[in-house]
């Protein structure tokens, strides 16, 4: 059986490549983006989403990377802070595909590892799809977060790459992919 986990789901971002609206409140299937990928972690301990306080449809932690606008490690150390659980899911909050399943074979995937990543269909990995050991992240961030690349702080530690049937790794970045994402239409979780 799998450790208990915390999730922080990265909430925030200017979304540039969308015109600036507010990606994570984009609906798919009758559902926001972001509630979709809070369904996916119902069962979590805790949920901490860093990121602008949005209304959700699950309960969630709210709060705010430093400075604002930091970036994915700056949100990432800001989401730590609040969490408690040994193992914790850090999670893109624009994944329209992800569900409870993916993320159970991620944590049934870590073993003794310092993560586990799920690769995409061209095995790259995605790196706001893991779960990894809560120590092993806070061991790997840098003093100064801002603007750190989340792949250079990533790469120093163990993880497993997992990969699944179906894209849970899809995300909604570009008018296209929200098109797409809504043709394929996901279930609803």
């Amino acid at each position: 059986m799998a450790e208990p986990y915390d999730a922080i789901v990265l909430a925030g971002g200017s979304a540039r490549r969308l015109g600036g609206v507010d990606k994570v409140a984009l609906v798919v299937a009758g559902r926001s983006l972001l509630d979709r990928v809070l369904a996916a972690v119902a069962d979590a301990d805790r949920v901490v989403a860093v990121g602008p306080a949005r209304t959700t449809a699950a309960p969630v932690t709210w709060t705010l990377e430093e400075p604002p606008g930091g970036g994915p490690v700056a949100a990432l150390a800001a989401g730590l802070l609040l969490t408690q659980a040994p193992v914790v899911a850090v999670l893109a909050a624009d994944l329209p595909f992800l569900d409870a399943a993916t993320l159970r074979v991620l944590r049934d995937a870590l073993g003794s590892r310092d993560g586990a990543l799920l690769v995409d269909a061209d095995n790259r990995d995605q790196l706001l799809v893991g779960v990894w050991r809560a120590t092993s992240l806070r061991a790997a961030l840098p003093e100064a977060a801002d603007g750190a690349r989340l792949g250079a702080v990533l790469a120093a530690l163990d993880a497993v790459r997992v990969r699944v049937e179906g894209h849970p790794w899809f995300d909604c970045d570009t008018d296209d992919a929200l098109a797409e994402a809504r043709r394929l239409g996901p279930a609803s979780p």
